[in-house]
């Protein structure tokens, strides 16, 4: 009896502590919350910022004001991400590029990857696909491939920046078919595609924002997409893993982080409020329009996604000596 008892006085003291240290925790939001948008005015992390942001405004009951800090492919606006106290005041976008590309195509990025943010949640991704100028003799990633290996070197493709997804998308295309293409760097995907329909270069993997429209308009051939699966809006375009080149995918995701040490209280109530504010048909569209795929996760999901990402890329970077 007397053990029942010094067990149920330990119980009791225990729900005390515990709810003191919940009460301890200071009210949050009280104030306004900096989303931190790294890449370009326009880009598919600026939409999806200014739509996560008034959503969370909507939720929070606090003015959410989503900067632009563009400029080395994310990594500027990354590090402030990275570098703002973990109080929940300063969020941020991330992507594939910023989080995965950057910290290994250039040496010069100041923050880990893992261990520098805290995954709130995966949003969504923006798919790819393949395009070439008409002029190339090519209508299938086959087709194109074999173009490819009778002329080693010939067939040029666009890159926007040195630690874009676009560029390692081609490096695994030529790694996993064993062809050589010529790479032509530019510093924006809008001049790159003017250039590709133009006929000044080959091909591209470029993003459905800034391609579709060529495509409708037969100015430009979609080969594939670089999703899993297809893609419902475009569904006459196989995905490059179902047209011979089985299990590449190369997916520009976004999700939404916030600095390491982020209080698991606020990680769990911005989770929800983002799964439950796009999970919404009417949200879903709108997204889509701009070429962004709504797929919501855990906060564990989008960790694991950064982590397999970059054992995935890593070993196709050293390879190609980039």
């Amino acid at each position: 009896m007397s053990c029942r008892i010094v067990l149920l006085a330990w119980l009791v003291a225990w729900g005390a502590t515990a709810a003191r240290a919940q009460s301890a925790e200071p009210p949050w939001p009280t104030r306004p919350i900096r989303l931190v948008a790294p890449l370009p005015p326009g880009s598919a992390a600026d939409v999806l910022a200014r739509l996560v942001g008034s959503k969370l405004a909507d939720a929070l009951g606090q003015p959410v004001i989503v900067e632009n800090r563009d400029g080395g492919s994310g990594m500027i606006g990354s590090n402030q991400i990275a570098h703002a106290d973990p109080d929940g005041y300063t969020l941020g976008i991330a992507t594939t590029t910023t989080l995965v590309t950057a910290p290994i195509l250039d040496p010069s990025v100041s923050y880990n990857a893992e261990a520098d943010f805290t995954p709130i949640a995966m949003v969504g991704y923006s798919p790819y696909v393949f395009v070439t100028n008409p002029a190339v003799p090519a209508r299938s990633i086959p087709e194109f491939v074999a173009l490819a290996k009778a002329k080693p070197g010939a067939l040029t493709y666009s890159s926007v920046g040195e630690a874009s997804l676009a560029r390692l998308g081609a490096e695994l295309l030529s790694s996993m078919t064993g062809i050589k293409l010529t790479q032509v760097p530019y510093k924006s995907s809008t001049q790159a595609v003017i250039d590709l329909v133009a006929g000044r270069i080959d091909s591209q993997f470029g993003i459905l924002t800034t391609t579709h429209q060529y495509i409708r308009d037969g100015k430009l051939r979609g080969l594939g997409v670089t999703t899993r699966t297809r893609i419902p809006e475009f569904k006459d375009i196989p995905t490059i893993s179902e047209s011979g080149v089985p299990g590449f995918e190369a997916t520009l995701w976004i999700g939404l982080v916030g600095p390491a040490r982020l209080r698991p209280d606020i990680v769990a109530r911005l989770n929800g409020v983002v799964n439950q504010a796009l999970n919404v048909v009417e949200t879903k569209k709108l997204l889509f329009d701009q070429s962004i795929v709504v797929d919501t996760g855990t906060p564990e999901f989008l960790r694991r996604r950064i982590a397999d990402d970059l054992r995935k890329w890593r070993p196709l970077a050293a390879k190609a000596s980039l």
